[in-house]
């Protein structure tokens, strides 16, 4: 793989991921049995936003933008609570990753799997995950997901979030799915998924729904997805969700297409 998210890191799909991420965190968590969290393709966990690479793109002003927004959604509430906690006050500087949010919202019991098979990005999620309960894994994310995933009645939540560099990382994403689910009927599952070609997108959201469980939808598009070799925008899709998920959900993809995007952008979630 080439694709390192240390370019992308605090982008508007990061918002996107880490608002509905966190919110589901929060709804897990707050009570009930032990929660099992295996993150597939965690990546590095946490990332300089000063560094050469981010600021090569400079995709992170994003998470600046949000930072500075008092007056947006709630539902941003605990990802810049997570901001701010790795930062030890402005400027922004250092943005977290999946596994590193998912860690702090850990209890006691809870487990966190987060796999990473880069050498680089494994290292250093390491040597950065230090949260009890939390394991960082050099092992495949796809295999990780089909065969760790507890039984039932055990409450897990899976996070797929493949970088989309191979052709059939879509369809191998729905596949996770129904492999979670054949191990586990009640696990929740958060898929994100760009939205560049609509065709790849349209047969991945038909993947998942193939499955037969709830579906929720959440996407933000910053503009018409009339250049398939763009990121148009990015979706998640919650397989399970937790009852009111839609409401806050929405809202963080209306705020980002509204704030971030263009002409021609929405933001929205719904029910499949």
């Amino acid at each position: 793989m080439n694709y390192r998210h240390v370019f992308h890191a605090g982008n508007f799909a990061d918002l996107l991921k880490h608002a509905v991420l966190t919110t589901l965190l929060a709804d897990l968590t707050r009570a009930g049995a032990p929660l099992t969290i295996i993150d597939t393709h965690a990546g590095a966990g946490i990332y300089d936003l000063a560094g050469e690479a981010a600021q090569r793109t400079g995709e992170a002003t994003a998470i600046v933008r949000l930072m500075a927004d008092d007056d947006a959604p709630p539902v941003f509430d605990r990802l810049r609570a997570a901001v701010r906690q790795a930062n030890e006050g402005p400027p922004v500087r250092y943005y977290p990753g999946s596994p590193q949010i998912i860690a702090q919202a850990l209890r006691p019991r809870d487990r966190l799997i987060a796999c990473e098979t880069r050498r680089d990005d494994y290292q250093t999620l390491r040597e950065t995950l230090r949260a009890p309960g939390a394991e960082a894994s050099r092992e495949d994310g796809w295999e990780a997901a089909r065969r760790r995933t507890p039984r039932a009645p055990a409450r897990t939540l899976i996070h797929i979030d493949p970088p989309y560099e191979m052709a059939d990382d879509g369809a191998r994403a729905a596949r996770a799915v129904k492999d979670v689910l054949a191990r586990n009927r009640e696990a929740v599952i958060a898929v994100w998924a760009p939205i560049k070609d609509l065709t790849a997108f349209d047969a991945l959201v038909s993947g998942v729904e193939e499955a037969a469980a709830p579906v929720l939808l959440v996407e933000t598009r910053l503009r018409r997805p009339d250049d398939p070799l763009r990121l148009n925008g990015c979706a998640m899709l919650v397989v399970n969700p937790p009852f009111g998920l839609e409401t806050p959900a929405g809202d963080a993809a209306a705020w980002i297409a509204a704030t971030l995007g263009e002409a021609g952008g929405l933001g929205r979630a719904q029910i499949l």
